[in-house]
C-alpha cells in the first residue's frame, strides 16, 4: 500500500528525519565519551532506537507502511538494573543534561507534527516515536536522579 503524503506532512517528516539524525550522532558520540560503562550502554541502546525512528520516517517518506516494531528489551527492567553503583561524574552529568534537553525538544516537535498530519498512518507512526522519545527522557531522568545529578526536592 502506497502512502500519499501532503506537502506539509512531507516537510514535517523531513524535519523529524533531520532531528533523528542529530539524535543518533549525539547518542553515539556521547556513548564514546561517557565514563560510566552503564551509561555508555544506555546511550548506545537509545542510539539504536533513534536509528529505528529514522528508518520509520524514511519509510514514510518513501510512501511505505512503516514497521513500528523494534524488538527492544523491557526498557524499565534494563534501566533499573543498570542504575546501581556508578559514580557521580561531572562530565557524564553534562552529557545526560544535554541529551535530556534534546529529548524534551524532539518530543515537542513530534507533538506539532502529530497535530498537523492528516494521514492516520503518519500520525500513528509519529505517536509511536514520540512515546519512545518520552521513554528516553524518563530513562535519562531516572539515571540522573539516582546518581545525584538531578535531585528532586
Amino acid at each position: 500500500m502506497q502512502i500519499q503524503l501532503s506537502q506539509k506532512e512531507r516537510m514535517l517528516l523531513e524535519d523529524e528525519k533531520l532531528q533523528e539524525e542529530i539524535c543518533i550522532q549525539k547518542y553515539q558520540n556521547y556513548s564514546n565519551q561517557a565514563q560510566d560503562p552503564q551509561l555508555k550502554q544506555l546511550f548506545s541502546r537509545i542510539s539504536n532506537e533513534e536509528q529505528h525512528h529514522y528508518t520509520i520516517i524514511d519509510q514514510l517518506l518513501q510512501g511505505q507502511q512503516p514497521n513500528l516494531s523494534h524488538g527492544q528489551q523491557d526498557q524499565q527492567n534494563t534501566t533499573q538494573n543498570n542504575l546501581q553503583g556508578a559514580m557521580n561524574n561531572q562530565s557524564d552529568k553534562v552529557l545526560c543534561s544535554d541529551l535530556l534537553s534534546t529529548e524534551k525538544y524532539v518530543s515537542s516537535t513530534y507533538d506539532t507534527a502529530i497535530f498537523e498530519s492528516a494521514n492516520p498512518i503518519v500520525r500513528q507512526a509519529l505517536q509511536h516515536i514520540q512515546q519512545d522519545e518520552q521513554k528516553h527522557g524518563e530513562e535519562l531522568f531516572n539515571y540522573m536522579n539516582s546518581h545525584g545529578m538531578y535531585p528532586v526536592k
